[in-house]
């Protein structure tokens, strides 16, 4: 990045209550919708996705509802290439402050094998549909190309071109199957940025199944892309979408590096993910990146060690920045250097003997996986000694 360039400003489309919400257990009702909206909005995301209103009336009534009620975000619907699902886009959510995105066909395999047309066929069908909502009035039209990441260039470079022609002002790439790597999903990108130029914006939609959706996610924006589709938790079919937290946590510490930034609050999106967690009835995961349960707690004794004298040794990503707060646990794999900061702690003198007694009672003896937090194994340690020392003292 040029030193004295600003960073290039990032948008971010949050897809948790369409994609994320598609997937099987993280159905929602329209007012947890609204709920969800209004706090993924206030993480100072560009776009809040609504949902599928031609899909049914859940759907249809969230997005009436996140219409009326969401500011600070513009909010999106999604549709297939047809026009009655633009219209009930439309009579949900009006025009105003609203991208209708709607799907085109990128592969040969979906074009055989799900859809049953020819590629000219597919081409038709953006244009016409394109051409509709420009008809009713709407400002800001996206056609994503789904399984963009297998199809082949002729069909990829028909569809941007014509949508774009036709009104499109973004098209997003999906790569529907989470099959690409960074280096496949940069290539296509570029193609595509090359394809649409500015001020059409181009958009990143990738999928988690080789674990990858943010590094290509990440790549495509190196590529040229100017927003990304994101879902809070990275809920979403199978293995799930771009995780908003992964992506807006790497932007901000990699600033300078990336030459790129977001105006999400970070601070703000551990609540919104637990909300949503509560909703959906999704179990708390012990390691995912910024969210899990123990991705700020160590009950490594050398790890202890280090962290005790100065967090730095094993954190580099700051738990207060992300509205979480770090956490050492005493478990067996813990050492004496904790054991002995505790027994400071509590202004107690004990010697190597009575240390050894304590480690073996607190730590040594713990069955695999049992872990306490330091200020729970402190208040037990603090009453122990503390009647030793009362009885030291009635002798």
């Amino acid at each position: 990045m040029n030193e004295n360039a600003a960073p290039r400003r990032i948008s971010v489309f949050d897809t948790t209550l369409r994609d994320g919400e598609q997937a099987p257990g993280n159905a929602m009702n329209p007012e947890q919708k609204l709920e969800l909206a209004q706090l993924i909005a206030g993480l100072g995301v560009d776009t809040v996705e609504a949902g599928f209103p031609a899909s049914s009336p859940s759907d249809f009534e969230a997005t009436r509802l996140i219409a009326r009620h969401v500011s600070g975000a513009k909010f999106a619907t999604f549709s297939r290439t047809t026009r009655r699902d633009v219209e009930i886009a439309v009579e949900a959510g009006g025009t105003e402050n609203h991208q209708v995105q709607m799907v085109a066909t990128g592969s040969q395999i979906h074009l055989t094998h799900k859809r049953g047309i020819t590629r000219h066929a597919a081409v038709r069908e953006v244009v016409d549909t394109v051409e509709f909502a420009v008809s009713l009035g709407v400002t800001d039209i996206a056609v994503g190309i789904e399984d963009a990441s297998r199809g082949e260039d002729d069909l990829l470079r028909a569809l941007t071109e014509a949508a774009v022609e036709a009104g499109a002002t973004c098209i997003i790439l999906a790569d529907t199957t989470g099959c690409h790597t960074p280096e496949e999903f940069g290539t296509l990108i570029g193609k595509i940025r090359r394809w649409a130029p500015a001020p059409v914006k181009v958009s990143t939609h990738c999928h988690n199944d080789f674990g990858l959706a943010t590094a290509n996610t990440l790549a495509g924006l190196a590529a040229g892309a100017d927003e990304i589709q994101v879902a809070l938790g990275g809920i979403g079919e199978r293995a799930g979408n771009t995780s908003l937290e992964e992506v807006a946590a790497v932007l901000a510490y990699k600033t300078e590096l990336l030459g790129m930034t977001t105006g999400v609050r970070l601070e703000a999106m551990y609540a919104a993910y637990n909300r949503l967690r509560e909703i959906i009835r999704l179990e708390e995961p012990r390691n995912k990146p910024l969210f899990g349960k123990y991705v700020f707690g160590t009950a490594a004794g050398i790890h202890q060690q280090g962290m005790l004298s100065d967090p730095s040794t094993y954190e580099y990503v700051e738990p207060a920045r992300f509205g979480r707060e770090r956490s050492l646990l005493i478990g067996r794999h813990s050492g004496r250097t904790v054991l002995r900061h505790l027994i400071e702690q509590l202004d107690v003198d004990v010697d190597e003997a009575e240390l050894d007694e304590l480690y073996r009672v607190h730590i040594a003896e713990r069955e695999q996986g049992d872990c306490e937090d330091l200020s729970v194994v402190r208040e037990r340690l603090a009453e122990e000694l503390g009647t030793r020392l009362a009885v030291a003292a009635a002798r």
